[in-house]
Formats: structure tokens, C-alpha cells, sequence
């Protein structure tokens, strides 16, 4: 905030031909090397509140809190389906908690279904925990990769008729 003032410093003297420069006077201060690559503070969760309604799909990097309805796919690094929500379609992510409803495949690292819970639909995952009193309808299905991709035993999708 302050720095010095060089007004009362002497200057060189007369037969001083080497003098220096007054910004060379100045003891050299290391400069610190380019600070090392933090990596970025994780965003807050994107929440979706349980007046929304959305028909559509939805694909996040990131984490998603879901309150409302969804009428699509979702594929997010952590999910959390809350105890009023209601998701119809297929459901991807690395930790999927489950506390309200999804009707549709569930796909994910570690899955947990509370005793909240209402799945209607398969569930394809590495690990999952289910605790008392969650209602399942279909599935179970563990297998060291279940985001990469469809399942041998589940059958193809059906062809659309061709108009004419």
C-alpha cells in the first residue's frame, strides 16, 4: 500500500561509473513459479423443484436433484430422486439415490433405494442397497460395468413399422 520514497536516499556519487539503476538496488525476491492447478470448487448440485414438469431428456456432468416430474431419460454423475418426485424413463448416473419414483430402467455404479422408494422397471448397477419398506417391480441385475451401454438379456428394441 505504502512504498518507500527514495527522497532523503543518496544518489551515486560523481566518479561512480558503475552505479546501478535504483529499481537494482532493490534485494531480489524470488518469484514465486505459476501456483499449481487447483482443480475448480464442484458446482452445487442443479435442482429441479417440484413445480417443474419437464418432457424431455436430461444429461448432466454434473450432480442433479430432481423434486418435480421428469418424462425422459436422465444421465447424471450423482442423482437424487426426492420422496414427491416421479421420473418416467430411463435413469443413468454414478450414485443414484432413489427416495421417490421411477417408472424405467435404472442404471448405476452405486444405487440406493430408500424406503421411500418406487421402482417399476429393471435395475442394472455395481453395487445397491435397498433398504426396508422400498417397493420394487422388476429386475436385478449386477454387472462390473452397467453405464457402458444396453445388456445382453434385455431384448432389442422393436423396429418401427415402415409407413406407406
Amino acid at each position: 500500500m505504502f512504498s518507500k520514497s527514495r527522497i532523503n536516499e543518496p544518489g551515486p556519487k560523481a566518479g561512480d561509473s558503475d552505479a546501478k539503476p535504483a529499481a537494482a538496488e532493490k534485494p531480489a525476491v524470488p518469484t514465486p513459479a505459476a501456483p499449481p492447478a487447483t482443480p475448480k470448487a464442484k458446482p452445487p448440485a442443479s435442482t429441479l423443484s417440484s413445480d417443474i414438469v419437464i418432457k424431455g431428456d436430461i444429461k448432466s456432468t454434473g450432480d442433479i436433484i430432481v423434486e418435480g416430474t421428469v418424462e425422459g431419460d436422465i444421465r447424471a454423475h450423482q442423482l437424487t430422486v426426492g420422496e414427491g418426485a416421479t421420473v418416467k424413463g430411463e435413469v443413468v448416473g454414478d450414485d443414484v439415490v432413489i427416495n421417490g419414483r421411477i417408472i424405467g430402467r435404472l442404471r448405476g455404479l452405486k444405487v440406493r433405494l430408500t424406503s421411500s422408494a418406487r421402482v417399476e422397471g429393471d435395475i442394472i448397477h455395481k453395487t445397491i442397497a435397498i433398504e426396508s419398506g422400498a417397493h420394487f417391480e422388476g429386475t436385478v441385475q449386477r454387472q462390473d460395468d452397467p453405464l457402458g451401454g444396453g445388456t445382453k438379456s434385455l431384448p432389442p428394441m422393436p423396429k418401427p413399422a415402415a409407413k406407406e
